[in-house]
């Protein structure tokens, strides 16, 4: 039985980047779907909100039924959509690209350092997409009463931000590790 250390030459864990990138596409789509962006519990007689990215949720106290007004009748809700889902395609295209790259025997590691320009491209549009939601959406609906905190799927969308942009760092400085990862040069220890 061969040992393999953990490296990039490893068959094993040259998928461990791709995989984390498939992580934080998780979170995205989780993000992009979930209904928990903002969520407010009401005061005595004060109407509850449920917010996604897409649409704003109403309810009024004692009615079961939820009045939802689309936000994409707002610029700011298009821009904040737009940039966060431009985002999410091209981490798409960054994991089809990290597959291609780590699936070949001989890593092309100019290709990798690609790869994180286009994932700190990605984080930067997150970003913008989650700042503007929460500035916005306060500055519009100024009438929010009770406890409102942004949820579980915004926060989801800070976590695949992040996670972005710790494997922009890690594909970028992987070709200066080059030799390290490719099991060119004797191991110090």
């Amino acid at each position: 039985m061969v040992s393999c250390q953990c490296s990039l030459a490893c068959w094993r864990c040259r998928w461990l980047l791709p995989l984390i990138l498939g992580l934080a596409i998780i979170m995205g789509i989780i993000a992009l779907s979930g209904r928990g962006w903002l969520e407010s519990e009401p005061v005595s007689g004060s109407e509850r909100h449920q917010a996604s990215l897409w649409e704003n949720c109403v309810q009024q106290p004692g009615d079961p039924n939820w009045n939802c007004e689309s936000l994409m009748d707002y610029t700011w809700g298009r821009a904040a959509a737009a940039t966060y889902l431009v985002g999410f395609v091209i981490l798409v295209i960054c994991f089809a690209l990290a597959i291609i790259a780590f699936s070949v025997d001989i890593l092309r590691f100019n290709f990798v350092r690609g790869i994180g320009g286009l994932l700190f491209v990605v984080a930067a549009f997150q970003i913008i997409g989650l700042v503007i939601y929460p500035v916005m959406f306060i500055n519009t609906f100024q009438n929010l009463t009770g406890f409102n905190v942004f949820s579980w799927a915004y926060g989801f969308g800070w976590a695949s931000t992040i996670v972005v942009i710790g494997c922009a760092f890690f594909f970028c400085c992987l070709p200066n590790w080059e030799d390290e990862v490719l099991g060119n040069i004797k191991p110090m220890y």
